[in-house]
């Protein structure tokens, strides 16, 4: 695909939601007889699978990732092509963003507004508003690993794969007799990309491998064995480069010779290879980048290479497993499977392929842990893969639908943690936004609009008309308590209410009364991208930020509550909530959009940003709201299904909180097709853009299971296409852990496990019958309650899984329902001190699953014995100074050298055997002992 710029893409979406930007599709020919090939079946279909290389096209390449590096993997015979990224690779410098114009200007824009000259109020916010530069800047490519093995001729017998349950990329094919294979995997514990190349015949590999970039560059070769690629991030918007990376290959042979001079790392005659990718960055944080770069990709290059590959990939598996075996789907399959996944992708409008969904659903999963991890930045507007210097939208973060979508998955399908490096950016954004809100509005607290990048610009970009929305800190200020509902983890929200609270702040320093309704408004403000009338987006109050505020207020008062702190704040956020406008049914039967019931300027726009109170938020549902709820179903009938990749996923969503699993279910066939997904399942906007796969898998898992509305709603929106189903290990707000099985359309079974005591509401159509309930754990009879003829409200214990199925149906022995790693599947520790079990049996292991000068990352998991438990606290000595930074899954106090750290309120409870596990950064000096012992205590 060519090159789009993000002018063009501006200027296309201005004249018609980006029409002459839409390719006209691929192609791909259904195979007689196809059978997935041995791997496959054996990864039980979650896999992607191909019989041709991906040659030059981008997207027909496979993506791997360990949240910090990533590769998209081409798989030629001739010359494999690994394209790197590095996350903390962006254009440019730290800045600051802010106009000081802005403050100044700020009355006479809020009086065009409200009189009404939006043109006028417009032209003055691109003169004195936006940001220094006006845009943001790239997030760019390290470059390109290419391994050339001669001629493909006569080649036979290809496939390719990723393997989303071993997260690994295969190529596999014959040539000249001999079966060579490629096995290609990020490993997170020890921060490598790993190649490894084996034959069937001894001393048959032979290639040259050489790196090569788009950015400034040059090449060595540091030793016998190792090539290195030494460079610099590109200018952008006048402002010069500044990370500096070094990227490292190393080969490691049995058999044959391996030699490097001149920036060519040389294999000759061998059986196998094992070839080690280490990227160093300077990027240190948004405002420092003198990180020592080179020690970094020498360090972890040369730890890696002391364990060996059995090691590594050991490692690799059990640390990805633990985050991916949370979660299984099963919606069935037919002999659409069969086929290739391009083929499937292509044929789907006219097939009935239901396991597509699943493995649509399962590869989302898989780009978020791959793209996002502790300690990393956040997926941005492609996860990791990117390898253009300047790439459509600069590859960024679109704060104003794309990067709370990225995340829309996070706590509902199991992985809690890839969702931590998303409250770093915001607690970053809360510094940079506040000299935004103190430039450009004299305001306290901290905004920031409609994007940001690496640098965590906060100001007005692009132009008013796309740029002039003041809730986009807000939205992701909402992210912390809707975090929060699930994990129930204190410390998070202790953590984190600082930057909750100065996101209030901000709106209640610059709310304003509306002249004639008398509400309070923001001012000025847009409905994200979309005029209201021709050529002006700009406005006072527009749904949008109404609701997010309704619900960014709510959300730090109820924060408020929970901390015990800040009661004269608590009563001017909920006085100001109520004064802010309801939201309005319009002429049409819709939800207004402004304040005043105008006409889109483009019908089918590609947002819906109106709806946010249907989904993400909670403001509009069947049962509480029905005249809204009425309303938004019009207003998405007005909008129409067609749209963009990312926005069919949003109506995924919007479709499954309307409890309409068929039109949700059209809405994941329109999205599957040529123009909308790639041949590699990358969404495209186009182009290409995650944040479609994120939303796909959220929408798949809102069609399964909600619990926006103070229950858990199972099964609320299942498609006749799905009539014989499992899912295990969704999770629910509140602390609940939820596994599903169903038949003919009707549910069989459920299993809800509960994180803390107390009551939960179940609602399902199952209850309209006979059914039991019982609790797992003890086999009694949890008390409940009728309050509605299809409601059931269950007593419910920390730890305790609880079994509602209809009679005679025989517990599904695969339908398990855990939150977190199970023991089996725990991290391969190098160094692994344990706990001497207390009487409970419970017990704690220590691992270390990444390093880097100065720094490290751990993990403890914990096992109960033969008894359940209702709560862990797990404390240590460390040896050498080592001192934690930050944590999850755990709340903790360190005195020096000693450490305590006690349970989470979600991970505390565990049924015997089972077991949880906490995480953390430390930094260190020198010598990085693990602590001789761990003491294990239990309640």
């Amino acid at each position: 695909m060519s090159e789009v710029t993000r002018r063009q893409l501006f200027t296309a979406g201005a004249a018609g939601a980006g029409a002459a930007l839409l390719p006209a599709g691929w192609t791909a020919v259904a195979r007689a007889g196809s059978v997935p090939p041995p791997q496959v079946l054996a990864a039980n279909d979650m896999a992607l699978w191909y019989d041709e290389p991906a040659g030059a096209d981008w997207l027909r390449a496979l993506p791997i990732g360990n949240g910090r590096l990533g590769a998209m993997v081409f798989g030629n015979i001739d010359t494999e092509r690994l394209q790197l990224n590095e996350d903390t690779i962006w254009a440019g410098r730290p800045y600051d963003s802010a106009n000081t114009r802005g403050a100044a200007a700020l009355p006479e824009i809020r009086r065009l507004v409200f009189a009404d000259q939006w043109g006028q109020a417009q032209t003055l916010i691109d003169q004195a508003m936006l940001g220094r530069p006006a845009g943001q800047l790239a997030y760019q490519p390290v470059g390109n690993l290419r391994l050339a093995f001669g001629s493909a001729s006569g080649a036979s017998q290809y496939i390719r794969t990723l393997d989303l349950t071993t997260a690994t990329v295969t190529t596999t094919y014959v040539h000249n007799g001999v079966r060579y294979q490629r096995e290609v995997f990020a490993c997170a514990p020890d921060q490598v990309i790993v190649v490894r190349l084996t034959a069937d015949r001894a001393n048959s590999i032979t290639f040259n491998a050489t790196f090569d970039s788009p950015q400034r560059t040059t090449v060595s070769s540091p030793d016998a064995a190792t090539i290195g690629l030494d460079g610099i991030s590109g200018n952008m918007e006048g402002i010069n480069g500044s990370v500096r990376f070094l990227a490292l290959a190393n080969a490691v042979a049995t058999g044959g010779t391996v030699s490097s001079s001149g920036g060519t790392l040389r294999v000759a005659g061998a059986t196998s290879v094992t070839l080690l990718v280490s990227i160093g960055s300077s990027y240190v944080n948004y405002r420092i980048v003198n990180g020592d770069y080179q020690g970094i990709a020498r360090t972890r290059l040369s730890a890696a290479r002391s364990l060996g590959y059995e090691q590594l990939r050991s490692r690799h598996l059990a640390d990805y497993q633990a985050l991916f075996n949370r979660v299984s789907i099963n919606l069935g399959r037919t002999a659409a499977a069969d086929q290739p996944t391009d083929v499937r992708i292509a044929q789907h409008a006219s097939a009935t392929d239901p396991q597509f969904s699943a493995l649509l659903f399962q590869f989302g999963r898989y780009l978020l842990i791959s793209s996002s991890r502790p300690g990393t930045q956040p997926a941005n507007l492609q996860g990791i893969w990117n390898e253009s210097m300047a790439p459509p939208w600069d590859s960024k973060y679109t704060i104003n639908a794309n990067l709370p979508m990225n995340y829309w998955p996070a706590d509902t399908t199991n992985l809690s943690e890839c969702f931590l490096p998303v409250f770093d950016m915001i607690r970053e954004l809360a510094v940079t936004g506040a000299r935004t809100a103190q430039a450009q509005y004299g305001a306290g607290g901290w905004v920031t609009h409609h994007n940001t990048d690496g640098w965590r610009g906060s100001s007005v970009v692009d132009g008013a008309l796309w740029g002039m929305w003041q809730t986009g800190g807000a939205w992701l200020a909402t992210l912390v308590w809707d975090h929060f509902l699930f994990t129930g983890d204190i410390e998070f929200l202790r953590a984190n209410y600082p930057a909750m609270k100065g996101a209030a702040q901000f709106f209640l320093d610059t709310l304003v009364t509306h002249p004639t309704l008398g509400y309070l408004v923001t001012n000025p403000s847009n409905s994200p991208e979309l005029p209201h009338h021709s050529g002006v987006s700009v406005c006072a109050g527009p749904t949008m930020d109404n609701q997010i505020l309704r619900d960014l207020f709510e959300g730090v008062a109820r924060a408020s509550e929970t901390l015990g702190v800040d009661i004269p704040m608590r009563s001017q956020l909920r006085a100001a909530r109520d004064r802010l406008p309801p939201m309005r049914v319009g002429s049409r039967g819709n939800i207004q959009e402004w304040l005043a019931d105008w006409i889109e300027t483009e019908r089918n726009h590609r947002h819906i940003s109106h709806l946010y109170g249907l989904h993400p938020s909670n403001q509009i549902t069947r049962r509480g709201t029905p005249q809204l709820y009425e309303a938004a179903r019009r207003t998405l009938e007005l909008r129409g299904d067609d749209g963009t990749g990312w926005s069919l996923a949003w109506k995924i969503n919007y479709w499954a909180r309307m409890e309409d699993g068929a039109r949700a279910y059209k809405l994941i066939r329109d999205l599957v097709r040529t123009d909308r997904l790639a041949p590699n399942m990358f969404d495209l906007h186009p182009p290409f853009q995650i944040d479609g796969n994120f939303g796909a898998t959220a929408g798949i898992a809102e069609m399964l299971l909600h619990s926006h509305n103070g229950e858990l709603h199972l099964l609320p929106a299942l498609p006749s296409v799905w009539p014989t189903g499992q899912v295990a290990g969704l999770r629910g707000r509140g602390g609940y852990t939820v596994g599903m099985s169903w038949t003919g359309g009707q549910a069989d079974e459920f299993l809800v496990r509960a994180d803390r005591d107390g009551t939960v509401k179940l609602r399902a159509r199952l209850f309209t019958g006979s059914h039991t309930i019982v609790d797992v754990i003890d086999g009694s009879t949890p008390a409940t309650t009728r309050p509605e003829t299809d409601v059931v409200q269950v007593a419910v214990r920390a730890g305790h899984t609880y079994r509602v199925a209809r009679p005679g149906v025989t517990p599904s022995p695969t339908l398990s329902a855990t939150p977190t790693v199970s023991p089996t599947a725990s991290p391969s520790p190098t160094v692994s001190p344990s706990s001497t079990p207390p009487p409970s049996g419970a017990r704690a292991v220590y691992a270390v699953t990444s390093s880097w000068p100065g720094g490290f990352q751990a993990e403890v998991t914990v096992t109960a014995g033969s008894s359940p438990i209702r709560g862990w606290t797990v404390s240590w000595t460390f040896p050498n100074g080592q001192v934690i930074n930050q944590m999850w899954g755990g709340s903790y106090t360190q005195s020096g050298a000693n450490v305590t750290v006690t349970n989470a309120a979600y991970n505390g409870a565990l049924p015997a055997g089972g077991s949880a596990s906490f995480g953390f950064i430390a930094t260190v000096t020198g010598a990085n002992n693990p602590p001789n012992e761990l003491d294990c205590t239990t309640t």
